[in-house]
This record gives C-alpha cells, structure tokens and sequence, in this order.
C-alpha cells in the first residue's frame, strides 16, 4: 500500500528534532553565561588587587587589607555578575607575601560558584563549576 499524502510529516520530523534543538540553545545561554561570569570575576579580582596595592598613610593592617579588598570586589561583582540563583558574593582570599626580590605582593584570588539555570534539567550528569580567578600585584 502507498502513501498519497504526506501531510503532517512536517510536525513529526520538528517534534523529533525540537527537544535537541532546545537543549542546544539553553546550552549556548547557559555556557555564555558561565563564561561571562568568568570575565566579570577575573576583572573583579584586578580591581580588587589594585585597590590593595594603593599606597595609604599610614599603612593597613592585614585585616584592612581583607576588608578593603573584599569590598571592592564585592562591588564589582554586585555591579556586573549575572548569578540567576547563585550565590550572592564570591568567596575572596588576600595574602601578601615576599617575593624572589624581597619586594611585597599581593594576592587576590576569587572563587565563586557557579549554578547553571538550565542544562541540569536536561543533562544531570553536568555538575556546577567553581570559577577561580587569582591576580597578584606588586606592592610599591
């Protein structure tokens, strides 16, 4: 027996290839999204190394220091992180150490965590990411 009509076959082939179609899309957002925030963290922690390494008179103290460096960078994240459920500040670490010269340097590392909003509905076995963006600064 032969089929005349062909009618519909349109709406099948488009159900068959929709759902791979939408897990492509959110993929694309959700991944943009990961990566801008990467961005915004790697700049978050160069303004926050900056902010550390600024001469002041007299001079901070270590805790000062981790204040003033976590408030920048909380600010700059506040300002320009996407979270969409995520947490609401970054995890920041300050440390000044020696280096080969015997001058100071600062470093200020971020971490922040990451959730997709979208991908692990479809695809579990893909776990939330932990961005890290570390920036060390001579200190004058």
């Amino acid at each position: 027996m032969r089929w005349k009509s062909r009618a519909g076959s349109e709406i099948i082939e488009f159900a068959l290839v929709l759902p791979l179609l939408m897990i492509l899309i959110f993929g694309i957002i959700d991944f943009s999204i990961e990566l801008y925030n990467k961005a915004v963290i790697t700049n978050a922690s160069r303004e926050g190394a900056r902010a550390g390494i600024v001469f002041q008179s007299p001079a901070r103290s270590a805790t000062e220091l981790q204040t003033d460096v976590t408030t920048v960078v909380n600010d700059y994240c506040k300002t320009y992180l996407i979270t969409f459920g995520g947490p609401s500040s970054p995890v920041v670490d300050v440390s000044v150490t020696l280096d080969a010269d015997g001058h100071q340097q600062l470093t200020a590392t971020v971490r922040y965590s990451y959730v997709f909003s979208v991908i692990p509905n479809f695809i579990p076995s893909i776990t939330n990411p932990t961005l890290t963006a570390t920036t060390v600064m001579r200190m004058e």
